[in-house]
């Protein structure tokens, strides 16, 4: 399978070129734009992620996904990822199919327990449930994106006989990944369901989660399941002309992001020392030129056989001029690069 070189954004609120804030609408406008951008220049997917807190302003992807299919023409678009817990499948497929019919086929969707928890007491869950809420949730998505009438029952919610779910698709089934964390248990679900890995990689280096590739694959291969099963990485980056304006355009962003995160977690902040070491060769960060970021991506995806990349583009305040012109560099220059040496290895 050809290596699809896709974006991810969670929808940064940002600052402008003057420094100050941009609103939640605008960002959201911005959004819109850089989708537009990655269209035209021959990103294959474009991942929106949920987050219910005020430094992102996507809360509904599938909303914004569905303004970007009407304004957009070839690239793939879905959730980076949908937190699958702290919703109702019956209505993420719902709006999936709704994409899915706008953009004439190109929905697809990500499903995760989320590593942020804000929804859980938003929509009324207990985080003690974190694990069955998912376990029992997934379940039912798995039945219902074939496209099929569904007869389940659960623990958690009334069973269904013979439900029809509308609209119905075109090309069933709904495309559907598991994003994974580092988690095995993780990793073996996702092979029991027959569904494809994404694994969300945001620190050391990358090449260490090839256990995790080989456990899905010999997962596969137990459970009866198809072999050759999609595999995808979603990691952070920046491009720029130059592997130093890349960094020092990323670095202060990146800092606070990065800090409030690490402050809510018990992390302790990040030095410029390690935000260096982690866009080197063999670091989590594809921060660079198009050159440098293009032989991290070719290193990754040879080592573990990816069929997908997703760069996460988007980075705290880091203004959307910046984010444009990344988007337009990846496109334009980092994809064809990565497609030149992999053909070369």
């Amino acid at each position: 399978m050809t290596l699809q070189l896709g974006l991810d954004t969670f929808g940064d609120v940002t600052v402008d070129d003057s420094g100050d804030t941009v609103s939640y609408a605008q960002t959201i406008r911005n959004v819109l734009e850089q989708a537009v951008l990655a269209d035209s220049v021959g990103v294959d997917f474009l991942g929106l992620g949920e987050h219910h807190r005020d430094d992102y302003a996507v809360s509904a992807p599938d909303v914004v996904l569905g303004a970007i299919a009407a304004q957009t023409e070839r690239i793939r678009l879905g959730s980076a990822v949908t937190v699958l817990s702290s919703d109702d499948p019956i209505r993420v497929f719902e709006r999936f199919s709704t994409v899915d019919a706008i953009s004439s086929g190109r929905a697809e969707v990500i499903l995760g327990r989320g590593s942020f928890t804000e929804s859980f007491p938003l929509f009324g869950f207990e985080l003690d449930q974190y694990e069955e809420l998912f376990t029992e949730k997934l379940s039912l998505f798995a039945e219902l994106r074939t496209g099929d009438p569904v007869t389940w029952e659960g623990a958690l919610r009334p069973p269904l006989r013979d439900q029809s779910v509308y609209p119905r698709l075109e090309n069933p089934p709904l495309p559907t990944w598991i994003a994974v964390g580092g988690s095995p248990e993780s990793v073996v679900r996702a092979a029991s369901y027959g569904l494809p890995l994404m694994l969300a990689i945001i620190g050391g280096d990358p090449l260490r989660f090839a256990p995790y590739v080989d456990l899905y694959r010999r997962a596969l291969e137990q459970l009866d399941k198809p072999a050759d099963l999609p595999v995808g990485v979603h990691s952070p980056g920046h491009i720029a002309e130059t592997d130093e304006q890349a960094r020092d355009e990323l670095w202060p962003h990146y800092r606070i992001s990065v800090g409030r995160i690490g402050a809510e977690r018990g992390w302790p902040p990040p030095t410029r020392i390690e935000f260096d070491q982690s866009t080197g060769p063999s670091g989590s960060l594809y921060v660079g030129s198009p050159e440098t970021v293009a032989r991290k991506i070719a290193r990754t995806a040879q080592a573990l056989g990816l069929s997908r990349f997703d760069l996460k583009y988007s980075h705290g305040t880091l203004p959307h001029s910046a984010l444009m012109r990344s988007v337009e560099l990846y496109g334009t220059q980092v994809i064809p690069r990565v497609h030149e040496l992999l053909a070369e290895s």
